[in-house]
């Protein structure tokens, strides 16, 4: 199994540096496409949902389907898959940032009964309090 960075991931989504989608895509065509899968992380999921939002201008909608999509493909593992569906879900309710619902679901599945903040967005939602 191989890991992908975020910049690998970015290159094969968007195509927008030919040399580097080329090897982006080549690698991820021939190499997820067989039994040994590839992985990502979820910082590599923050930061592409970032990524995706401040570079390329994607809204929610656009950010939620491709994570999705990511979620669906069987040759690629992703980090404890139902965290990253909760969070998922929580982003696609919310006006939060992915990255904040992935925190807060991680930290759940850890076992924090909550999960403190400053960011006043993030606390409006379950399993975050503000701390003030």
């Amino acid at each position: 199994m191989k890991g992908l960075d975020t910049n690998v991931l970015i290159r094969y989504l968007v195509q927008d540096e030919p040399r580097q989608a080329y090897l982006a895509s080549r690698f991820i065509e021939e190499n997820c496409a067989t039994e040994a899968s590839c992985y990502i992380n979820h910082i590599v999921l923050c930061e592409l949902a970032w990524v995706l939002e401040s570079n390329y201008m994607q809204g929610r909608e656009e950010i939620s389907a491709v994570i999705e999509r990511l979620l669906l493909v069987s040759q690629i593992e992703i980090a404890e898959v139902e965290v990253v569906w909760r969070a998922l879900a929580d982003f696609r309710r919310s006006n939060a940032a992915f990255s904040d619902h992935l925190l807060g679901r991680s930290n759940q599945f850890m076992g924090c009964e909550s999960t403190l903040t400053f960011d006043k967005k993030a606390s409006t939602h379950p399993g975050f309090q503000l701390l003030n």
